[in-house]
């Protein structure tokens, strides 16, 4: 549930602005009204932050080879680095003249590149003998073909070449027309050299940067205290304050949310502390924030939307019930292995045994929530790590669904049909369920005759689902006919949905507002169709990952039977396996959350254009 929320006014004297900032965030009750804020103190800290975020990103990349460092070896000495600040200036520092070096590297790289195949010629040289020998040379890179066409009096000699292109150093003039090779600075020599300089450098700022790793509790440290003092410094700058008032009896004030359960205990702060404090219901206007209290069972969500960063909006309904009820069933669909399930379900038992002191997590919960979803999915149909139904024990065999079971579609082409269709029947069903909860959510909340147009809206989704079972579900084994009671209820549903969707008190205007409306009426029946559609995709991914896995089984079962290549099909199916694994989870976060969060929110009216709650509060 949608937890009722206070907007709150809280007036303090300018001169206690602060210790009563520091005494609200005690409470830790209050979520902040939105507002743009900026300060020089808010700039300096976020600068601060940055930094600290770069030094802390660096040193997390070195912590890992600090084993491997021996600190007598070390170029650099950091005994004397103690403090955030000098840890954090050194690790910038460093990361300047690695940046540098690394500049310079691809600069003399590119300049090796260049000049490398004229072989091991000094620039001075050149230079020496154009001012004291009187000896002008220039190098020269010519189409082979063009050779013959230089001039008579231009004196040259010919290094090299290819059957393309040749390298000449002409002597006393240059050709006319043409543009000599720059000779650069150094050598291919001079260059192999700041290059081995440039290379030594670098280790010793590794070498100190894996040091300075050692430090990274302390960065890690000042990271957390810059967030604080952020936090506090933003609450700060969206502290009001009165103009044209004496200092000494000047006031501030601020505003924000505080879920009406948690009301007293800003009251009673208010009373303690001599603050000025209005309580009021958030107008339509407000941009209030969402706390969704849930039970024990629907808490399970909670890292999902978490991941997501998604919240509905304070007026919007709390679907977070049978969000969690669908996205189980989905799991277990497009995973759709019992092997898959089971290895969930182990993992997430060790890992509540191993964590059983601390207390479990929610995110081992879900983990078995959504590991027993997927072990009965795949009993059902009989799915074990991809193999062929002959193949599986025979009381898996026997325990499995046979309307959905692989045993059954393993008998004869016409048994796969019938399996095939019961499972789009099964998503198409699924599909009906789920959208006509979304508006019979709709209608609780609904206290007009535009209940109508949700009764029209649920009849349209049955009619539709007649229609999409008998032009889909229907194969060459077996033909669903269209039943008339399906086309009456499409018809009706659109004629109710048109009369009364924008019912605001007057039939005849709302009957008007359809007519101006007309094209985007007549699209909603192609809308409804797509949304139901949409549920197939837990039978097409689900028979996307069973295909993977019998593929790797029949890419490792011949070398599991070969004593040489036994461990290639061992690695083979342990990978193969795991990147099904991977694949169908990201499956199950595009289509499973889509399902939700897309088609059955749209048909709820939900829009998820909320912003969670967030109290200012100390962190613990």
């Amino acid at each position: 549930m949608v937890v009722p929320m206070k907007k709150i006014f809280l007036v303090v004297q300018n001169k206690s602005q602060e210790e009563s900032l520091k005494l609200l965030r005690k409470i830790g009750v209050v979520h902040l009204e939105r507002k743009t804020v900026s300060s020089n103190a808010l700039s300096k800290l976020l600068e601060s932050k940055s930094k600290a975020d770069t030094a802390l990103r660096v040193l997390n990349s070195y912590s890992k080879d600090v084993k491997s460092l021996n600190p007598a070896k070390a170029a650099n000495d950091i005994s004397g680095i103690s403090t955030a600040d000098e840890v954090i200036g050194q690790v910038l520092k460093n990361l300047e003249e690695r940046k540098a070096e690394m500049e310079e590297l691809s600069r003399l790289r590119k300049e090796q590149n260049r000049i490398e195949e004229w072989g091991n010629f000094d620039p001075d040289d050149f230079s020496y003998l154009s001012e004291n020998g009187k000896l002008n040379l220039f190098l020269y890179k010519l189409p082979r073909k063009n050779l013959e066409k230089l001039p008579a009096d231009v004196k040259y000699i010919i290094l090299g070449g290819d059957k393309k292109f040749v390298r000449l150093l002409v002597l006393y003039q240059e050709i006319p027309g043409r543009i000599p090779l720059p000779l650069g600075e150094y050598s291919i020599k001079e260059i192999e050299s700041l290059i081995t300089h440039i290379f030594d450098k670098l280790a010793d700022i590794d070498g100190q940067l894996l040091l300075l790793s050692e430090k990274i509790s302390i960065v890690e440290q000042e990271v957390e205290k810059l967030l604080t003092e952020i936090e506090f410094e933003t609450a700060r700058a969206k502290v009001y304050s009165v103009d044209d008032v004496p200092e000494e009896s000047g006031v501030s004030w601020l505003t924000g949310f505080v879920p009406q359960e948690d009301l007293g205990l800003i009251k009673r702060g208010a009373s303690e502390y001599g603050w000025a404090l209005l309580a009021e219901d958030p107008g339509p206007d407000d941009f209030t924030p969402t706390k969704l209290k849930h039970n024990r069972v629907v808490k399970l969500l909670s890292p999902v939307l978490g991941f997501l960063n998604i919240s509905p909006g304070y007026n919007e309904p709390d679907i977070s019930s049978f969000f969690l009820l669908f996205f189980t069933i989905f799991f277990g669909m497009i995973f759709g292995d019992a092997a898959y399930g089971a290895l969930f379900i182990v993992l997430a038992i060790f890992g509540m045994i191993k964590t059983s002191k601390k207390g479990v997590s929610t995110e081992l919960k879900l983990l078995l929530l959504l590991g027993s979803s997927n072990f009965i999915w795949g009993v059902l149909t009989c799915s074990w790590f991809g193999l062929e139904a002959n193949q599986i024990p025979l009381f898996l065999q026997q325990i499995s669904l046979p309307l959905i079971s692989n045993v059954t579609a393993s008998r004869s082409d016409y048994d796969a049909g019938i399996v095939q269709q019961n499972l789009m029947i099964i998503c198409f069903s699924l599909a009906l369920i789920h959208l006509c909860i979304g508006h019979l959510v709709a209608i609780s909340r609904t206290r007009s005759l535009k209940i109508l147009a949700e009764l029209g809206s649920i009849a349209m989704l049955v009619g539709m689902y007649g229609v999409v079972l008998s032009l889909i579900a229907s194969n060459a084994h077996r033909q669903i006919p269209l039943l008339m009671p399906f086309v009456y209820l499409l018809g009706i549903g659109f004629a109710f949905v048109f009369v009364f969707s924008g019912y605001n008190g007057s039939i005849g205007g709302s009957i008007l507002d359809g007519f101006k409306n007309i094209i985007s009426m007549i699209l909603g029946i192609a809308n409804v169709f797509s949304d139901i559609m949409s549920y197939i995709r837990l039978w097409a991914v689900g028979l996307a990952g069973a295909a993977i896995a019998s593929t790797v089984v029949g890419m490792a079962g011949p070398m599991l039977g070969n004593a040489i290549f036994f461990v290639f099909g061992v690695i083979i199916l342990v990978f193969g396996h795991g990147l099904n694994m991977v694949l169908n989870t990201l499956s199950v976060l595009v289509h499973g959350v889509r399902l939700n969060t897309l088609e059955f929110s749209g048909h709820v009216g939900l829009t998820w254009s909320g912003t969670a709650y967030k109290p200012f509060k100390e962190k613990s």
